[in-house]
């Protein structure tokens, strides 16, 4: 029998804890199906924790404070890892199919590389100091409001709008030595001056040889994105660099989460694997109304299972899985939806309601782009027809994300006044843009023409239900809203 947690293992299990939702939700982008993801979830928790006690125990045997990173970029990095060793270990039929493209490109390889390779924000966040980074990340990636940041650090509330801000440029300092440090050939280190100062200060234009530049070099665009201060592109290339595969799409999951008052809790915690909030799918995990009472059971739970699992050695059977079946992490509340269907059809939230957050529709492991969570590859020569072809009462909102030199990120949410068995979307750009990637959707694309159709886990939409698709896509000379918007052939109204 295990002794009991000494307060300390209790602080620690409670801090670990405000991570699990993380966790959970870029395990469940990078699986086949849920029961994958918990089980990647938990390993990869596991590690992550084993990994940052080691690290702290040598700070403490050294006294010097090497490299690291927080806790919920650490342990979401061990997402990646632990889905890697399961590839390589014969249990890649259960990630996702895009991730594993990825796992076996030259763009996995970077992570693991020579450091000086390795993505720019990445080693910028890591420069840190823990506090600072930490504080950055959440107010960032997590999309957390400061006043909940500044409870969970410590920090003055009405002090911390101003130290985000000063994180925000030691940040872009820590970014920009790293890039006079990273090998360059003569192009891109001639411009490393002029991509300084024009992201330096806002408004500042592009000239065109540098926006040429940045068209075609995916080093320079990496560093423009980490080193731009201002028009909202540091989420995007922090996610990217230091998550990797499905940086985007976890990016987005977590502003839903956000903006649903879902704080701390899975950005698709009202979502079906990312559909988006508003459609009748039950959350697969329901994060809110737990009872005081729960969660310190559910941290003590977490503290004895860490102890059991470190005794252990991780120790696993035959067929893969941990020996000891709990979770490491706090164990998640009783479903009280019913489980997705176990496909995903494209990757994490459908195709294409995933962020570029490392490149496909935001599950596209071969794009140029890194493979963004989960999307979905585009739509057969011959889709079939959607169920529901009946006229239906449609608005549709359609929303840039983000936008840099030749590329943007935008979501296309959709509000139908039926019921739909099935859908399909059909919109004309009107400055030539290209879709690149797209998730909680597959995508057909004839020249201004886009096609978006459902995935088989958001088909169906209650009367007055709302979906959502993303994507990314480049652009050229003009990024205008797209027009003639149409729901399974019905013409939609427009918000905006």
């Amino acid at each position: 029998m295990p002794d009991l947690p000494t307060p300390q293992d209790v602080a620690e299990a409670a801090l670990f804890s405000e991570c699990w939702d993380a966790v959970l939700s870029y395990a469940d982008l990078c699986a086949s199906d849920a029961a994958a993801g918990r089980q990647l979830a938990t390993e990869a928790f596991t590690h992550g924790v084993h990994e940052a006690r080691a690290a702290e125990a040598q700070a403490k045997a050294t006294g010097r404070r090497t490299p690291w990173l927080p806790r919920i970029p650490l342990l979401l990095t061990a997402v990646r890892t632990t889905a890697a060793a399961w590839e390589t270990e014969g249990k890649g039929h259960r990630l996702d199919p895009d991730l594993r493209l990825w796992l076996n490109s030259d763009k996995a390889g970077r992570y693991t590389g020579p450091p000086l390779r390795r993505p720019l924000a990445l080693r910028g966040l890591r420069d840190m100091q823990e506090p600072d980074a930490a504080l950055l990340w959440l107010a960032e990636v997590e999309s957390l409001p400061l006043t909940d940041v500044a409870r969970r650090l410590g920090l003055d509330p009405a002090a911390a709008a101003e130290e985000l801000a000063q994180v925000r440029a030691l940040f872009r300092d820590r970014c920009q030595r790293n890039r006079l440090d990273t090998p360059m050939d003569a192009r891109c280190r001639s411009y490393a001056r002029l991509l300084d100062a024009v992201t330096r200060s806002p408004g500042t234009g592009t000239p065109e040889d540098l926006s040429r530049h940045l068209a075609t070099c995916v080093e320079c665009a990496e560093a423009a994105a980490c080193l731009r201060l201002y028009g909202g592109g540091m989420p995007a290339a922090l996610a990217s660099g230091v998550i990797g595969w499905g940086g985007l799409a976890y990016l987005e999951r977590r502003r839903r989460a956000a903006e649903a008052g879902l704080t701390g809790g899975r950005a698709d915690a009202g979502t079906d694997r990312g559909i988006a909030v508003g459609t009748s799918a039950r959350p697969r995990i329901g994060r809110t109304g737990i009872l005081v009472a729960a969660v310190i059971v559910s941290v003590l739970a977490l503290t004895v299972s860490l102890m059991q699992l470190g005794d252990s050695g991780g120790a696993t059977t035959a067929g893969g899985d941990s020996a000891d079946r709990r979770p490491v992490a706090a164990p998640a509340p009783p479903s009280t939806h019913l489980e997705p269907p176990s496909g995903k059809g494209t990757t994490g939230a459908s195709s294409t309601s995933r962020p570029a957050g490392s490149g496909a529709g935001t599950k596209k492991g071969d794009s140029d782009a890194e493979p963004q969570g989960t999307s979905t590859s585009p739509v057969a020569d011959s889709p079939a027809q959607p169920a529901e072809a009946s006229p239906t009462t449609c608005r549709v909102k359609y929303h840039i994300v983000d936008e840099w030199p030749e590329g943007f990120q935008a979501t296309v949410t959709v509000t139908s006044a039926r019921a739909l068995e099935d859908w399909r979307i059909d919109w004309t750009f009107k400055d030539g843009q290209r879709i690149t990637q797209m998730w909680d959707g597959t995508y057909t694309q004839d020249g201004a023409e886009v096609t978006a159709k459902a995935t088989a886990y958001n088909k169906q939409v209650p009367a007055n239900g709302t979906f959502a698709i993303g994507f990314i896509a480049s652009w050229h000379g003009g990024n205008s809203a797209p027009g003639e918007f149409t729901v399974n052939g019905v013409g939609c109204s427009t918000d905006g």
